[in-house]
C-alpha cells in the first residue's frame, strides 16, 4: 500500500525546514539530559513551527494566502535562532550546537524568502 503524498513534500524549503526541527531536536534531548524539560519542550514546538506553517500553507487555493504562512514560517525561523542564541548565553547549549542550528535556520530563512518572492512575482 502507497502512502499518501502531499505537495509540501515536494518543497525542498519545506525539506530543509523539516531537517531544522530534527536538528533542534536533538538539542532538546541534551537538554533534557540536563534537566531543563521546560525548556526542551519549548524548543522541540518551536522547531516543528516553519516545517508546518509551510505544509499548512501549501494546502491554500491562493498564493496570497501561501505567502501568509510562509511569512509566519519565516518569522518562526527567527524566532529559532533567537532561541538558540539565548540558550547559548545562559550556556545551556554549546556554541558549536548553536553555529549548526543558526547555520540550518539561516539557509531555511533564505529560501523562504526567495519562494516568497518568486509567488509575489506572479501575482
Amino acid at each position: 500500500m502507497s502512502r499518501p503524498h502531499f505537495r509540501f513534500q515536494d518543497l525542498e524549503v519545506w525539506q530543509d525546514a523539516s531537517g531544522l526541527a530534527v536538528v533542534f531536536h536533538e538539542v532538546a534531548a541534551k537538554l533534557e539530559e540536563r534537566r531543563f524539560y521546560r525548556y526542551a519542550e519549548q524548543l522541540r514546538g518551536a522547531g516543528l513551527s516553519p516545517s508546518n506553517n509551510i505544509a499548512e500553507g501549501s494546502a491554500s487555493h491562493h498564493d496570497k494566502e501561501f505567502i501568509q504562512f510562509l511569512n509566519i514560517a519565516r518569522r518562526s525561523t527567527a524566532e529559532l535562532a533567537s532561541m538558540a542564541l539565548s540558550f547559548e548565553k545562559m550556556q545551556l547549549i554549546a556554541p558549536t550546537d548553536t553555529d549548526q542550528l543558526l547555520e540550518q535556520a539561516d539557509k531555511v530563512a533564505r529560501k523562504l524568502t526567495a519562494f516568497i518572492r518568486h509567488l509575489g512575482s506572479k501575482q
